[in-house]
């Protein structure tokens, strides 16, 4: 695993976020500050898990996203918030931890 980001739930509009349809959220691009912190709101009608939605998280890239999730309580399945990246979240000891797995294509070499 290596560290990815930090996600922060926020109600306030932050510059540069991007709305995710399907998620019903906007989110900010970690790379845009030199903290690594994603920027998360959420509509009222989003159906994430509320620990979620209220809590921070980290998020770790993984390899094998699947071998990542063995074991673990899955709180949202995998998903693609984007292409070529897959997502799950899973809880450990009470707190959000997101699990990423980006293609081949977006590593960089």
């Amino acid at each position: 695993m290596r560290y990815h980001h930090l996600g922060i739930p926020t109600t306030v509009v932050q510059p540069g976020e991007v709305y995710l349809v399907h998620l019903r959220m906007h989110v900010t691009d970690h790379e845009s500050n030199p903290f690594g912190i994603q920027w998360m709101r959420f509509d009222s009608d989003c159906t994430l898990p509320q620990i979620v939605q209220t809590i921070p998280h980290v998020a770790f890239q993984v390899d094998d996203l699947n071998a990542a999730l063995e074991g673990c309580e899955v709180i949202i399945k995998p998903n693609s918030p984007s292409p070529e990246v897959t997502v799950a979240f899973i809880l450990e000891n009470g707190a959000p931890v997101e699990l990423l797995e980006i293609s081949d294509e977006l590593v960089p070499a």
